[in-house]
């Protein structure tokens, strides 16, 4: 039974419009009390929040601001299509839509507020038909401003170097972005299938940056070896490093160092650079994130065949940098793929839906066990793993006496974790490699250096995304020669009403104090250089369920992606993309179960129960998105009741005291 199918069977009845339980009659704190007689104390006012698929975000998307766009309730300038506006909402924070749509592990799904009520808005499919349609239609990023005298290195050309390298051109700052691969794109083209990073979608993300102009790139030269640091820092004005981590960590076993012993990163690079072409018949990989499943997925596509040259095997590859020549006549057969886990398979940080795929095509997968010896033939070679079953003790796995398994295997794969490489840099690292940053990304002892991605601490591809993004607005402080101030605590992309009026004509009017009459400069409700009634706590806060009206809401499926997982022996060879996006009119019915946490979504609830006939509709051309509708506190009479009702917990009986 999965995860989702646990919940759906915990879940309670659909909720209910009751707000409180049978008996309440009374406020539990006198404090909270709205009314005094035929007094209020508090009328309402509008209060927008970040929802928690945003706060759970590390690019830091505005989720809820896309899906809203794609469901139809925030308009598109004229002139534009909704799926190139989604798309430009979507790519603020993020260039990778595509990418991120296929192969992120959604934490945003997992803090989703609609889990309260049936099941996770699906976020990555409807991301992957934003990024998708982009791709089809062939949307371009909005020209560049004019250039700063600024320039910044950008050492390493993976998800965080180019997500700077795009915020920072947006900016109006040039860069130069080295890679010491010869291709950009990191571990998202060299650590990632091609079969769930469609290649040609990649270049395409990757060109429409570089499309920007003014970030040069220079391939297949490492800082620090082949280009002195000093050199760079000479001709840059700062310099980012984002080299990521692209060194296995080797079992800590016995045995471990036998030549067929490999790394899950060294083995996947070497597919992803078309250099393995057929692995072995007995694999077996350690691991449990999704590291290892695209490992042991791999493995089973390549297969295997029978005498293959020694000069050809995939350690031989793998450690010697040369390409497996494999006639097409040779005739592959399936291999043997065991992955071994830690945890049992609910506790495994691999994707769930990644290890259900893993196990449809063919892969065999032993939980609650742990790696003990590698045993080896006379040659060196290893022969096979010997695991035990294991129990936790001060949070270490202990292996349990008398459990212990052989498992043979020709390729045994380490996929248990990543460090740094950081030969010709070691004076930046601290004493395991990694680079030491404060808040900001900025170097700890090195002026005028920044750093993000995986050389900080290994972790999610949309993670070094958003770190690239912050520290392109640290860079941009250093340079303007600005204090760093706090960060915000809910470090998003986050809707802006300001901008959003802007973009629909409907701009605050300048604000002229009225220097001969000095009490006018005191009230400001009937001026129309303010925004009235609102309040953006978006920064500081995110909304939890429990301030919405979780009754308003159905119990609605999700709708689900289609894939082309093979089985069995079709897997050999089988390179298709495996996820099947949504169409448009799916992809509209999946954003329209968002319950846009924090911000209204013109229910009309708020109206229609209003018994004072206070809170209206704000007229047709002075509407907006957050801008639907208003309340005359003439009329008010604090009774809480649009607050009660509003869905979204976009109400907030806030005024009056």
């Amino acid at each position: 039974m999965t995860k989702i199918e646990k919940t759906v069977n915990l879940m309670k009845e659909e909720n209910t419009y009751r707000r409180y339980e049978d008996g309440d009659s009374k406020y539990s704190d006198f404090s909270k009390q709205i009314f005094n007689e035929d007094t209020s104390h508090k009328c309402p006012t509008y209060i927008h929040k970040t929802p928690p698929c945003q706060g759970s975000c590390p690019s830091g998307e505005d989720i809820r601001g896309w899906l809203q766009i794609v469901r139809g309730i925030e308009k598109a300038p004229e002139g534009m299509s909704m799926s190139e506006y989604a798309f430009r909402r979507s790519t603020s924070a993020n260039p990778f839509p595509s990418q991120m749509g296929r192969v992120c592990p959604a934490p945003c799904q997992s803090g989703c507020n609609r889990n309260e009520v049936d099941d996770y808005v699906g976020i990555n499919a409807v991301e992957q038909f934003i990024g998708d349609k982009a791709f089809k239609e062939k949307y371009k990023f909005d020209p560049a401003p004019e250039l700063n005298k600024e320039r910044v290195a950008i050492i390493g050309g993976g998800p965080a170097g180019l997500s700077a390298a795009y915020q920072l051109r947006k900016m109006g700052y040039a860069s130069t972005i080295f890679e010491e691969r010869e291709k950009l794109g990191g571990m998202m083209r060299y650590g990632i299938p091609n079969y769930r990073t469609p290649r040609d979608i990649l270049d395409a993300e990757i060109n429409r940056i570089l499309e920007l102009g003014d970030i040069e790139v220079v391939l297949n030269k490492r800082v620090g070896k082949d280009i002195p640091m000093e050199e760079v820092e000479n001709s840059h004005d700062a310099v980012l490093w984002t080299i990521g981590c692209w060194n296995g960590k080797s079992l800590p076993i016995e045995g471990s160092d036998a030549p067929n012993c490999l790394s899950g990163v060294a083995f996947l690079e070497a597919f992803c650079q078309g250099r393995l072409k057929v692995g072995s018949k007995k694999v077996v990989c350690v691991g449990g994130g999704d590291t290892s499943i695209d490992v042991v997925s791999v493995a089973r596509r390549l297969g295997h065949i029978s005498n293959l040259n020694p000069q050809e095997s995939p350690e031989a590859v793998v450690h010697g940098y040369v390409a497996q020549d494999v006639s097409e006549s040779a005739i592959k057969e399936g291999a043997n793929v065991t992955l071994t886990s830690l945890f049992q398979k609910e506790e495994m940080t691999a994707a769930e839906q990644e290890v259900n795929d893993a196990v449809h095509e063919g892969v065999t997968i032993i939980n609650g066990v742990l790696p003990i010896k590698v045993e080896k033939d006379e040659s060196g070679r290893a022969v096979a793993l010997i695991i035990a079953e294991c129990k936790f003790e001060d949070n270490k796995p202990i292996a349990i006496e008398g459990t212990e398994q052989r498992l043979e295997a020709d390729l045994i794969v380490s996929a248990i974790g990543q460090s740094p490489d950081i030969e010709g840099l070691e004076s930046l690292g601290n004493e395991k490699g990694f680079f030491d940053v404060d808040d900001f990304y900025r170097h700890k002892t090195k002026e005028g250096h920044f750093v993000a991605g995986d050389i900080i601490r290994p972790h999610l591809l949309t993670t070094a995304i958003g770190q690239g993004s912050i520290a392109s607005q640290s860079i941009k402080s250093f340079f303007d020669n600005k204090d760093f101030k706090r960060r915000p605590k809910v470090d998003v992309h986050h809707f802006n009403l300001l901008d959003k009026l802007r973009e629909t004509d409907l701009e605050p009017e300048t604000y002229t104090a009225p220097i001969e009459d000095p009490d006018k400069q005191r009230g400001t409700d009937t001026s129309g250089a303010v925004i009235h009634n609102y309040e953006d706590r978006s920064a500081q806060e995110i909304i939890p369920s429990t301030e919405l009206f979780l009754g308003h809401f159905k119990h609605e499926e999700r709708v689900k992606r289609g894939e082309a997982v093979p089985s069995g022996d079709e897997v050999i060879d089988h390179y298709e993309d495996r996820i099947i996006g949504l169409s448009e009119e799916d992809a509209i019915k999946e954003a329209s179960r968002c319950m846009s946490c924090g911000m209204c979504f013109e229910c009309d609830n708020c109206v229609i129960y209003c018994p004072q006939d206070a809170v209206f509709r704000v007229k047709k051309d002075v509407a907006t998105m957050g801008r639907y509708v208003d309340t005359d506190y003439d009329k008010c009479i604090g009774c809480h009741i649009c607050a009660d009702v509003c869905p979204t917990g976009y109400i907030k009986m806030g005024l009056g005291e």
